[in-house]
């Protein structure tokens, strides 16, 4: 009797088994594109369910990809995948296809994906985020977001690309660090020339102004156009004095070691308006705690930049100023009244150095770990906002 029922249960075994391969070759020759129609049994008995775009060509094609491609219904229900979205997120094609994509997306990935779908179109849209894979690993994505619905089809099919970035940020990272290996090189050698400058050029022009005067005073009045030349040589050697005790302190700012951010902000402000005569407005700048040193080195460079695009680009007669610490975000903004630029367009032959020095000023606040924001649009100035979180343990500033 037991053997009579162990063989009937190992040869429904094998029937079950031989069904099982049978189902798995069906679904091979679906995602393989061999097969265009499909006989299934529902409560009205047999019926044909075809495939909709099941050339033999197309979709090798998409399995070929190296990208993941999808297409899905409006309540974001995976209707198809290829075997490279499946790779990506670490699971069986037969675990993807018939779930929810958002099984694959964090919550606030989620919403910010429901808008996105929204706004689909033929003409597609893209959004970046991550993607949590069945193993528990995550990589950020691009998504590609395009409608496919025919004309005159009742439902909606949503398709998706899906590019992984993970190589594209690990490039990014190290373009970063050799950014920020390159500015602290910089520093360092701008404070070397401010120190050679200072203990050798500045120190012979004083002692050649000190000769000067000495010449100019030992010359009689009988010999007047001698006498005027050497005070003429006087005032440009104390000219070029001033230039280069200038260039000093722009290149090494000795008063922002020792005062802090907002003195220095003042001294460079009235060096500006001096020499430019280009009003600035300082506001809350009467910081009762210093900032860190990264943080002020950067925004002041920060500012000097502003000031370089404002003289030689902006024509702008005000520019204001405003520094201020929230909690532990420090703020520094900056506007002027010039004509300003498309602050959306691609740079410009004749605005290269302009651009650049923008993206310089972006990679000094990544630097320090803050966000630089532009706004400027023609004949309506420019802004510029930079914002940079600061330890906690930095004391809060009112």
């Amino acid at each position: 009797m037991k053997a009579a029922i162990t063989k009937i249960l190992t040869e429904e075994l094998a029937a079950i088994r031989l069904r099982l391969n049978e189902a798995e070759e069906t679904l091979r020759a679906i995602r393989d594109g061999e097969v265009d129609a499909v006989m299934g049994t529902g409560k009205k008995g047999g019926q044909v369910f075809t495939l909709a775009g099941a050339e033999h060509a197309y979709r090798m094609l998409i399995e070929a990809m190296h990208e993941g491609a999808l297409t899905l219904t409006t309540d974001i229900i995976i209707l198809y995948a290829n075997q490279c979205f499946a790779r990506m997120v670490k699971c069986r094609l037969e675990q993807v296809a018939g779930g929810s994509f958002h099984r694959f997306l964090s919550a606030a990935d989620a919403d910010a994906l429901r808008v996105h779908l929204k706004q689909a179109t033929r003409s597609g849209v893209k959004i970046q985020l991550l993607l949590h894979a069945c193993d528990g690993s995550k990589m950020p994505v691009q998504i590609s977001i395009r409608s496919l619905a025919k004309k005159g089809a009742k439902k909606v099919i949503i398709g998706m690309v899906v590019t992984d970035l993970t190589e594209l940020r690990r490039t990014e990272e190290m373009l970063r660090a050799l950014t920020h290996h390159v500015v602290k090189v910089q520093e360092a050698e701008r404070g070397q020339v401010a120190l050679e400058l200072h203990d050798n050029i500045t120190q012979l022009l004083c002692a050649i102004l000190v000769r000067s005067q000495t010449l100019a005073d030992q010359l009689s009045t009988h010999d007047g156009p001698a006498q005027q030349e050497a005070l003429k040589l006087r005032a440009l050697l104390g000219h070029t004095a001033e230039e280069v005790e200038c260039i000093t302190r722009n290149l090494r700012p000795g008063v922002l070691e020792l005062l802090g951010l907002d003195a220095v902000l003042r001294t460079t402000s009235a060096e500006f308006t001096a020499r430019t005569g280009v009003v600035i407005t300082l506001t809350g700048v009467a910081l009762t705690a210093r900032l860190p040193a990264d943080t002020e080195l950067a925004l002041y460079r920060i500012f000097q930049e502003a000031l370089k695009n404002v003289e030689k680009h902006a024509r702008a007669r005000q520019v204001s100023v405003h520094l201020a610490q929230q909690g532990n975000t420090a703020q520094l903004l900056i506007k002027d009244d010039g004509v300003g630029f498309n602050s959306e367009r691609q740079p410009s032959k004749g605005k290269g150095s302009h651009r650049l020095g923008l993206l310089g000023m972006r990679e000094r606040a990544a630097y320090v770990g803050g966000t630089l924001t532009i706004k400027s649009l023609r004949r309506s100035g420019t802004e510029i906002e930079v914002r940079v979180l600061l330890s906690p343990a930095n004391p809060t500033i009112n």
